[in-house]
């Protein structure tokens, strides 16, 4: 059975993003620090870069090694559609879920209004695919979703919000992971892959 997997950013005290979405605040560091970085990310998770940016950092036909899918709420979406991009991972199967998104904004995007729950537990038995689903966002969504989360990929930036999007927002769930790897970066980020015990 596929997995759904918790990809996202977030800073020391829980946050996704800022109170408006923001979330060029995460530091990056240095030039060479960021380059690494980022290299490293990229290779080990290139279906995660937006399709737009995939040729500018080198991964224009890099094959995806982990997703062949992505889930996302309106306000993850919103960040690339306010931005003119209606299909931001268009080497991805595309899932926005929202109960006021027009289903027309993109025919590569499949808007589910209803129950994402019946929606990834769907994604998640689908055979021969070899890969699993991507939930890229937001906190809702992931809190809605927690039950289903099979694994988290946190990248944990040296940066406190005090306030924003937090990184499950739902009703108190008490929700053992374990660690099963991590890597520290010179830039003060680390990415901590769990597993759901």
């Amino acid at each position: 059975m596929r997995k759904l997997v918790y990809y996202v950013a977030v800073t020391l005290d829980g946050r996704i993003a800022g109170p408006g979405g923001e979330y060029d605040f995460f530091p990056v560091g240095d030039e060479r620090q960021t380059a690494a970085y980022s290299a490293w990310t990229n290779t080990l998770y290139p279906e995660t870069v937006p399709t737009a940016y995939r040729a500018a950092v080198g991964l224009a036909d890099a094959p995806n090694r982990h997703f062949d899918t992505v889930v996302m709420g309106l306000g993850t979406y919103r960040a690339a559609l306010d931005n003119g991009i209606t299909s931001p991972y268009a080497h991805l199967r595309q899932y926005v879920v929202s109960s006021t998104l027009k289903p027309d904004v993109d025919p590569a995007v499949t808007v589910v209004p209803g129950d994402p729950q019946a929606l990834v537990r769907e994604l998640k038995r689908e055979e021969g695919t070899g890969l699993d689903v991507w939930l890229c966002g937001g906190g809702k969504l992931a809190g809605t979703l927690l039950p289903e989360i099979d694994e988290l990929v946190i990248k944990n930036y040296p940066v406190v919000a005090g306030a924003g999007i937090p990184a499950f927002d739902g009703a108190f769930d008490p929700t053992v992971f374990d660690v099963a790897e991590r890597t520290a970066f010179p830039n003060g980020v680390t990415l901590t892959r769990l597993t759901r015990r």
